[in-house]
């Protein structure tokens, strides 16, 4: 093992969870679950990525009718539960340690993918873009504001589904509060241009994202419940006027909440908003910081032993190498991304990357 990534094989804790390296596979969305539904392909998958010290499903659904992607997964029905059970009995049975990231997609979900159903956000705003639907590549439509009835509604369905997750056998949650989705549509001001409780200040926009934690730590404990956020991401067309200031205010005010970690976003996928989220982040939170974006193990290595962060989440080298550790380990040469099946059917691109040969 070289000496400059030993530190990403020590022990450490989120919450409730002993890890026993610093390895987190991050949340990637591969739209393998056909009609949203968790299958026996989905299991091998993270099943075989288990010797992550961590990892995190791909988004998931909280309520149906609420896809951005066509064959994402869900957690609102009892056939959901007992399909995500083949999953963490399968990685639990290989030794790993695994939270579900429960979502909702809010602008994101056109309805072309969700039998039509109105798209639902903070504002009536929509993406400046397209997306693929079954009837080809389609502009985002306008969504329907949401009303405060309408935002309790939400705020139990992520209640239901972090109890449902628990039910399907996960070690957590991590609820997604990033990139351009339903909750980080009212963090940012890009986005949410209400004027009643829920818009204007920053204790206003982060109304939504409080009552959710709220709901979903006092249903299944905080030591099971971590947050993701991405105030610099630029992803479905979202931008705030003042990202580092926004940092301090949630980083603060997440403390109350004695998370299992927060799982910060460094950057913006396009370098369009440009800041250094994570020394406010690091100065200003005080639990378990994970950080996400484009590290190698080198570098990831190299922020945990500074305390710049405490784990890193690798994205696309997890996706391409399910025994990423013990390639790192022996600096054995990784496999490389295949862009063109990250989406699509089937085993190809998901199942099939090779393990090391000894």
């Amino acid at each position: 093992m070289s000496t400059d990534t030993q530190i990403l094989f020590n022990a450490t804790t989120v919450g409730n969870v002993t890890l026993p390296n610093r390895f987190i596979m991050a949340p990637l969305t591969r739209c393998r679950a056909v009609d949203h539904q968790p299958n026996e392909l989905m299991a091998e998958y993270y099943s075989q990525r288990a010797s992550a010290g961590l990892l995190i499903t791909e988004c998931t659904m909280v309520t149906p009718n609420t896809s951005a992607f066509g064959n994402d997964p869900g957690i609102y029905s009892a056939a959901q539960i007992e399909g995500w059970k083949l999953t963490t009995d399968a990685v639990h049975k290989a030794g790993g340690r695994i939270f579900m990231q429960i979502w909702h997609a809010g602008r994101a979900a056109h309805p072309l993918l969700n039998n039509g159903t109105e798209a639902v956000a903070p504002s009536a705003i929509a993406i400046n873009d397209e997306v693929h639907t079954p009837e080809g590549k389609k502009p985002y439509t306008v969504p329907h504001a949401l009303t405060t009835t309408e935002i309790t509604a939400i705020v139990e369905d992520f209640r239901n589904a972090a109890a449902s997750a628990i039910a399907a056998g996960f070690d957590g949650v991590e609820i997604h509060g990033a990139n351009g989705y339903l909750i980080d549509q009212f963090l940012r001001d890009g986005s949410n241009q209400r004027t009643d409780e829920y818009g204007g200040s920053l204790e206003n926009r982060a109304r939504f994202l409080t009552e959710v934690l709220e709901a979903v730590t006092a249903e299944i404990g905080s030591g099971r419940v971590g947050l993701r956020l991405s105030p610099l991401n630029s992803f479905n067309d979202m931008r705030d006027s003042d990202p580092l200031a926004w940092t301090e205010y949630l980083t603060k005010h997440l403390n109350r909440f004695n998370l299992a970690y927060l799982h910060l976003m460094r950057a913006d996928f396009f370098g369009v908003q440009q800041a250094d989220v994570v020394s406010v982040a690091r100065e200003h939170y005080q639990g378990h910081l994970m950080l996400n974006m484009g590290y190698n193990a080198a570098e990831a290595a190299a922020v945990i032993a500074a305390k710049t962060a405490d784990s890193v989440a690798f994205g696309t080298s997890f996706l391409a190498n399910p025994d990423l550790p013990t390639r790192v380990e022996t600096g054995a040469e990784l496999n490389t991304p295949d862009q063109n099946t990250f989406y699509t059917p089937g085993a190809e691109g998901y199942t099939d990357y090779p393990f090391m040969t000894a």
